[in-house]
């Protein structure tokens, strides 16, 4: 089982002005704690559940871009990005970018994005759900064809491009790490089993989502793929009120239903290196 730490929020104690060093000092910690991926959601207002909307938030692929810095070995990518966000292209763009100047750490994790609400205060179109699912199947495709040799034009319902020229080439061939997130039974799992390296799922009340794991598989068998070719990586929050003991109990679930990763993500924890160390102590306890 490998640990990912999922920063969802940045409002910690040290303050917004002392951000940039606090974010630095964190992913060097989870680094040196043995944490091997490191994600940011991929949004612009803090969601609920998590903090108000006027909560800091960070722009993701900036955030990535820094943390790529201030690392050396994790798997680094959005949990998840927002269809709608970018055009396709400038999202491959930016994928390989980092990809090449992290050495090959930097993946993508893409979604048919949510948030109406912070979609209309800060001026994205939001269509439709059908919609959102044609963009964000043509986006993965695109991505893929801009990964690959080819530089033909792409034909969509929704996107068209003249040439699908990439250069420099992401150094992580045949291309990266690429994860379709969200637990959509008709849709998004089709997906997953049609184009993606990885799924993820998230975890309520400690219970494995075996059922959709049962879904992809069926999705597996009907577009002819590997369901073992699948990374199942899973999504678990921690609050101050966490302890190592349980979450490891729920690893371990995991573990035993065939998931690879897990990704922690803290609510009410002031203190990033208090979820570092929650984290640590659960690989520990798995191990």
């Amino acid at each position: 089982m490998e640990f990912g730490i999922h920063i969802a929020d940045f409002t910690w104690s040290s303050g917004s002005e002392r951000l940039g060093p606090a974010l630095a000092a964190h992913v060097r910690n989870a680094e040196a704690a043995g944490i091997q991926r490191i994600t940011v959601m991929d949004h612009f207002w803090q969601l609920p559940g998590i903090g108000p909307a006027d909560h800091e938030m960070l722009e993701a692929y900036a955030t990535l871009g820094f943390i790529a810095a201030h690392t050396e070995k994790a798997l680094l990518h959005t949990l998840v990005t927002g269809v709608i966000y970018r055009e396709p292209a400038l999202l491959a763009k930016a994928v390989t970018t980092l990809n090449v100047l992290s050495g090959g750490r930097v993946g993508l994790g893409l979604g048919a994005a949510w948030n109406e609400e912070e979609s209309a205060g800060l001026g994205f179109a939001f269509p439709p759900v059908a919609e959102r699912f044609r963009q964000l199947e043509e986006t993965v495709q695109i991505c893929l064809q801009m990964w690959s040799p080819s530089e033909e034009p792409y034909e969509g319902e929704v996107f068209r491009l003249g040439r699908t020229l990439n250069s420099p080439q992401s150094l992580t061939q045949p291309h990266p790490y690429l994860m379709i997130g969200g637990s959509g039974e008709k849709k998004t799992l089709r997906m997953v089993a049609q184009y993606a390296d990885a799924c993820n799922l998230g975890v309520m009340d400690g219970l494995v989502p075996t059922r959709k794991l049962e879904v992809l598989r069926g999705h597996c068998e009907a577009v002819g793929r590997d369901y073992d070719d699948i990374e199942k990586t899973a999504m678990i929050p921690i609050n101050p009120e966490s302890t190592p003991e349980a979450l490891a109990s729920v690893v371990r679930d995991l573990a035993g239903a065939g998931f690879a990763a897990t990704y922690v993500f803290a609510v009410g924890m002031p203190e990033p290196e208090r979820v570092v160390d929650v984290i640590a102590e659960t690989a520990r306890l798995v191990s």
